[in-house]
């Protein structure tokens, strides 16, 4: 017996004459879940924007058909994040036949095999080398009916190169490098990102452009040590160049980078923020630690002075600048008296807000292998000081600003009292959590506009306008603003607002996800 399968036209043909038109298959739904740091949160909008060129769309419900970890190594209990919400998964799978699970990141680089042995049930594992292999390590999983596995050691595409779906549309995070040539004794990154590789100056401001073109009045320049930039074409002054440059685009209203490393942190640089005007007055300049002995332990290459001394000159050039830091509590050998300088050099910086961390030990790290490693009760002990000393100068600084008027962008996140307060919600040009009220009559801002107010109250984490007249209050409509209206319009049918003068393609989302008030 013969069996002949019509061609495409003829079944076509076939359906219609009987009045039947088969539903095309619905697309495949994803999730992209992030842990860590400002790199994978870009690196997962470089996820998002390829398996939505591969034909997935984004779940708006807790089921999709593909949840991909992005993973990090870093923060503590890293490992014990990851697993336990496999976990968790494990029972949704099974009951979704054809779900897949894929693992991404800095702890999918370290443990590999280790992932698959640990929750078989995963579909894909992939390194930070290999970002862009996402939708193929899929597909081979669903056609072979087995787990893949790629990690590779080095990078095979930069992954600005990568289709990206962007979180927001009024920011967004730019990469100028990846990779680190440090060697701090508790970081990982260097064994999973490798080498730094820096991005020509030409590409970088074309994806700016890009971004601004599509509506964007903010970006961040990204990269593990961003003022090492240019060390891999030789040329000591590039940040500074790319800081100036970014100057030069029209419609770039604020510039910010992270992370800076204070060994080399040079005067071009602080010139280059005071003298260009869309770089904003603040700075993310990680200590560590005030102690010089555990900096040397640390193998982070510069000394207290040093660092008080930048911070001198940034606030010289450009007096209201807020600058944030990292500090690490804990480190194997710190005395009280180690802690004591780090409590001293925290008093003298007076820090607009510190990401604090406890030191835990990391696998693979030189300082895991360190003696004296502390008792826990002991850090939690320094770590309770660094916070409430942190917290008063946080709250101090922010009493400051009182009587300020401030430009606040707009952000699409409200505080968690919004709905009793009805207040809205945005970033100062120094980065500063601002929630404002909308005067009775005044014209309500989208997110991505501007709104300029008057600071009427001061808390350690956040500040609060609340003008008492439509006159303290005014509103600028930006072409973000007019880019968020193009972006609820696309996504659920409602009518744009706004004007059409922001150029560029609609349908574009952009952004930079909202920072934390402190990590923890």
């Amino acid at each position: 017996m013969s069996l002949t399968i019509p061609s495409p036209a003829e079944s076509s043909a076939d359906n219609a004459a009987v009045g039947t038109v088969l539903p095309p298959a619905p697309a495949r739904t994803y999730q992209v879940r992030t842990f860590g740091c400002q790199m994978n949160v870009h690196d997962s909008e470089r996820m998002s924007g390829m398996l939505e060129a591969a034909g997935y769309i984004r779940s708006d419900g807790e089921v999709a058909d593909v949840v991909v970890f992005n993973t990090c190594a870093v923060r503590e209990n890293a490992d014990n994040k990851l697993y336990g919400n496999l976990g968790m998964l494990r029972p949704v799978k099974d009951a979704n036949p054809g779900m897949q699970i894929a693992v991404g990141g800095c702890l999918a680089q370290k443990d590999r095999e280790t992932i698959l042995k640990r929750a078989p049930w995963v579909d894909a594992v992939f390194g930070t080398h290999n970002v862009g292999a996402l939708p193929a390590l899929l597909d081979r999983a669903r056609h072979n009916d087995e787990a893949q596995l790629e990690i590779l050691e080095s990078l095979d595409v930069f992954p600005s190169t990568l289709p990206t779906k962007r979180d927001s549309v009024y920011a967004g995070w730019v990469s100028i490098s990846v990779g680190c040539n440090n060697t701090c004794t508790f970081c990982i990154v260097p064994a999973l990102r490798g080498k730094e590789k820096d991005r020509r100056p030409g590409d970088i401001l074309a994806e700016i452009q890009a971004l601004v073109d599509d509506g964007a009045i903010e970006v961040t320049l990204l990269g593990q040590n961003v003022n090492s930039y240019g060390v891999e074409f030789g040329d000591r002054q590039a940040f500074s160049k790319l800081l100036r440059a970014c100057g030069e685009i029209p419609g770039l209203e604020r510039v910010r980078f992270t992370s800076p490393h204070p060994a080399a942190f040079t005067d071009d640089v602080i010139d280059a923020m005071a003298e260009t005007p869309n770089v904003m007055p603040q700075l993310h300049m990680p200590l560590q630690s005030g102690s010089d002995k555990v900096l040397r332990e640390m193998k982070r290459s510069y000394r207290s002075a040093r660092f008080l001394g930048i911070l001198d000159k940034v606030r010289e050039k450009m007096p209201h600048a807020a600058i944030s830091t990292d500090i690490i509590v804990g480190f194997p050998g710190e005395t009280e008296e180690d802690f004591q300088a780090t409590l001293d050099v925290v008093e003298k910086s007076r820090f607009a807000t510190a990401f604090t961390f406890q030191y835990s030990k990391r696998p693979g790290t030189p300082a895991a292998e360190l003696p004296d490693q502390l008792p826990k009760a002991v850090v939690q002990e320094r770590f309770e000081r660094l916070t409430a000393l942190q917290d008063r100068i946080a709250a101090e600084e922010n009493a400051r600003q009182l009587g300020r008027r401030v430009e606040v962008m707009v952000t699409a996140q409200s505080g968690r009292k919004a709905e009793e307060t009805h207040r809205l919600s945005g970033r100062a040009q120094d980065q500063r959590l601002v929630h404002f009220s909308v005067p009775d009559g005044a014209e309500t801002p989208r997110p991505g506009d501007l709104v300029t107010v008057t600071i009427t109250e001061a808390a350690a984490f956040h500040l609060v306008a609340d003008p008492a007249s439509a006159a303290d209050y005014s509103v600028r409509r930006s072409r973000a603003g007019d880019a968020w209206d193009r972006s609820q319009a696309d996504s659920c049918g409602a009518p744009a607002g706004g004007s059409s003068g922001a150029g560029g393609t609609s349908g574009v989302s952009l952004g930079m996800p909202s920072l934390p008030v402190r990590a923890r």
